[in-house]
């Protein structure tokens, strides 16, 4: 039996908050951490460059945190109005920009802690390596799943 649109817009609601219930425990750990460290000993020791990239990844985690965390106040306050299908779509992009946040947050981190901890050349190829999987598992599935849909006949 298929289903009807209300009934897809629910389902469709459900999973995109139990996609945000997996992200935001991580932006959350992070934001935490990142709150921390400026109070630790080792903090002075950073360079300037580590310091700016580290104020980049305190405000893009901040940031993610505000795009992940939208939607939900999104559908609190709009959720007897009869406006799910838009609010799908607002949430959907919300998500989407807030987990690119916490990729670029993640990235400027292992940036960080590998130079505090080795060298900026061992900083540069793990940073590099972190890049190139968030761009494939994140992004590049997707997409590659997206053009093999649409080369399918009768897609």
């Amino acid at each position: 039996m298929a289903e009807s649109e209300q009934q897809r817009r629910n389902r469709e609601l459900i999973e995109l908050l139990n996609e945000l219930r997996v992200a935001l425990p991580g932006v959350q750990v992070l934001f935490a951490f990142l709150l921390a460290v400026p109070f630790a000993n080792g903090f002075p020791k950073l360079g300037k460059l580590d310091r700016d990239i580290f104020f980049a990844a305190f405000i893009t985690t901040a940031l993610s945190t505000v795009f992940l965390i939208a939607p939900s106040s999104y559908h609190r306050l709009r959720w007897r109005d009869h406006d799910k299908e838009r609010m799908l779509r607002t949430s959907n992009v919300l998500t989407i920009v807030g987990l690119a946040l916490l990729a670029v947050s993640i990235t400027c981190v292992v940036f960080v802690i590998t130079d505090f901890l080795f060298h900026r050349a061992w900083a540069a190829v793990f940073t590099a390596l972190i890049v190139v999987a968030f761009l494939v598992l994140w992004y590049g599935l997707p997409f590659a799943a997206l053009l093999r849909d649409r080369r399918r006949p009768g897609s």
